[in-house]
C-alpha cells in the first residue's frame, strides 16, 4: 500500500504538543486590525488548543492513527 501524504494545508496550520494534544492560532489577527481592541488583538496572539471533537479530522488529515 503506498504512502499516504498529509495534507498540506493541515501541516502548515497545526502543531502537535510533547503531550500529544494539537495546538492552533487563533484567526482573526491578520488585517483590519485598527478597529480591534489592543486588549483583544493581544489574546488572539497566544496560541490555543484544538477542541476535542475536533481533533479526529485533524490527526486524520496529518496522519497520525
Amino acid at each position: 500500500m503506498p504512502k499516504l501524504k498529509t495534507k498540506s494545508s493541515a501541516k502548515k496550520r497545526f502543531k502537535i504538543t510533547g503531550t500529544g494534544k494539537i495546538k492552533r492560532k487563533h484567526a482573526f489577527k491578520s488585517h483590519i486590525l485598527t478597529k480591534k481592541s489592543k486588549k483583544r488583538k493581544l489574546k488572539l496572539t497566544h496560541a490555543a488548543l484544538v477542541n476535542k471533537a475536533d481533533e479526529p479530522s485533524i490527526k486524520r488529515q496529518l496522519n497520525l492513527r
